[in-house]
């Protein structure tokens, strides 16, 4: 079932989603070489609770930390560990969740550490892209399918492979509600998109195959050829007037300036 959010829902799943997007900058701060994962857990935790929220993550099915930290190959779910030690050319990709006045907030961004390749960097850039490029496509009257194909075509057009087994999501007073979003899929198909309806659009893009192994640690998802993959996440609202983002990348870009990707 999907749950349709009023104005004042909508508002506070905007402050739990901007706690996000200053949790996400805060921890740009420290993405950097000799750095652990384990560390930035550390900040990211302390700083949601200094805020007046807790990780969404913590505890969520059994899982152990606040923020997931995927590092290059890993596409999703990676755990923090003080034994995986940040490295000059790696990418991190750092997947955060808060809940605030019963609310969830969600949303994701790949980091470089250091100086990476050309070719990362355009990974990174054209799964970014592919992720707005979706917003676009969230319009009242449309079909999820349309948000779906937008990510895909956009990513493939530039030799990329899109996961299959990993896929957006409604949110709402819950950190995964209906309706799935998959980054695959035909224009025109899928359920029907309505104002009040709140999604996490994440597109998945491997560098490489789009087949993923499951690690044994029953959480990370890493890229079967071990090829770089990049996650960026929004949290939007269907709106009358057009898609609302409700998380947001500002307060990244106001750390990295102009090496943001």
């Amino acid at each position: 079932m999907i749950y349709f959010k009023t104005d004042e829902e909508i508002e506070l799943m905007r402050e739990a989603n901007q706690l996000v997007g200053k949790t996400l900058g805060e921890l740009a701060k420290h993405v950097k070489p000799g750095v652990s994962t384990l560390q930035l857990d550390k900040v990211a935790e302390e700083f949601i609770r200094d805020n007046g929220a807790v990780p969404a993550f913590l505890g969520y099915g059994g899982f152990p930390n606040s923020i997931c930290t995927s590092v290059n190959e890993q596409v999703v779910h990676g755990i923090p560990s003080s034994k995986t030690i940040l490295k000059e050319g790696d990418i991190v990709s750092i997947d955060c969740g808060t809940v605030l006045n019963g609310f969830v907030g969600d949303s994701a961004y790949t980091f470089c550490v250091g100086e990476v390749t050309d070719a990362v960097k355009q990974l990174l850039k054209v799964t970014k892209e592919a992720l707005y490029l979706g917003i676009q496509t969230a319009l009242d009257g449309r079909r999820l399918g349309d948000i779906s194909h937008a990510v895909q075509s956009y990513c493939e057009s530039h030799n990329y492979s899109v996961v299959r087994e990993l896929v957006g999501h409604g949110i709402g007073r819950k950190m995964h509600e209906e309706p799935e979003v998959p980054n695959y899929g035909r224009r025109g198909c899928g359920p029907l998109l309505k104002s009040g309806m709140c999604i996490c659009i994440e597109p998945m893009i491997n560098m490489g195959s789009k087949n993923v192994v499951f690690e044994r640690d029953g959480w990370t998802v890493r890229t079967k050829d071990r090829k770089c993959s990049a996650h960026f996440e929004h949290c939007i609202a269907i709106r009358p007037d057009g898609p609302q983002i409700l998380s947001s990348f500002d307060y990244i870009k106001e750390v990295l300036d102009s090496n943001a990707i």
